[in-house]
């Protein structure tokens, strides 16, 4: 447990816990920027992807890329309450399976990149067909990040990470914040005066 600085008459306490982790499932643009940024704020990070297409160009320094399921990557991490799981695939196949384990698990952060209908759908189908629960889906956030108007990998990576770090942090986001919701926010015609 990270408790962090303690200074008395006599010591100097820095009491150093495990890392926190990021999961990331896929290899694409988008990982390679997160991993980066999310290495200089400290993350041990994985990622998993048995796309063989995409583990040619794999280079970023301290972050091994798994070949295994994604599913079967995450069960075999552990995740724990220090660590963030985030799909990045957009291949139902990969992420789903991935999502369900990642959300029977103690892990602080499960999120999803998609879009707001892709999201909804993959809601339903692991109601429906993996029988996750309401409580468990609640946990799920997507489509992951904060608004933050976002469109190239880099920016979408820094949305993304920005929320893993809020709820890191305990910092209670302003529904509005969601991506989902905010461009739900933004899709409203003008109310008449």
């Amino acid at each position: 447990m990270d408790v962090g600085i303690q200074l008395t008459d006599e010591r100097l306490i820095h009491g150093l816990g495990a890392r926190y982790r990021m999961l990331v499932i896929g290899a694409g643009q988008l990982s390679r920027y997160l991993c980066d940024i999310a290495i200089g704020a400290g993350f041990d990070v994985q990622v998993c992807d048995p796309r063989e297409e995409f583990h040619a160009d794999w280079d970023i320094k301290g972050v091994e890329i798994s070949r295994v399921m994604p599913d079967d990557m995450i069960l075999a991490a552990l995740p724990d309450a220090r660590t963030a799981v985030i799909t990045l695939t957009h291949d139902p196949k990969l992420d789903d399976l991935a999502l369900m384990e990642a959300l029977r698990s103690p892990a602080f952060y499960v999120g999803a990149l998609g879009s707001r209908r892709n999201h909804a759908l993959r809601v339903a189908r692991m109601s429906e067909h993996f029988d996750m629960s309401t409580e468990e889906l609640a946990r799920l956030r997507g489509p992951a990040g904060l608004y933050i108007g976002s469109r190239t990998p880099p920016e979408i990576a820094i949305s993304i990470l920005a929320e893993i770090i809020a709820v890191k942090n305990g910092v209670r986001l302003a529904e509005e914040s969601n991506v989902g919701k905010a461009k739900d926010l933004q899709a409203r015609p003008a109310a008449c005066i």
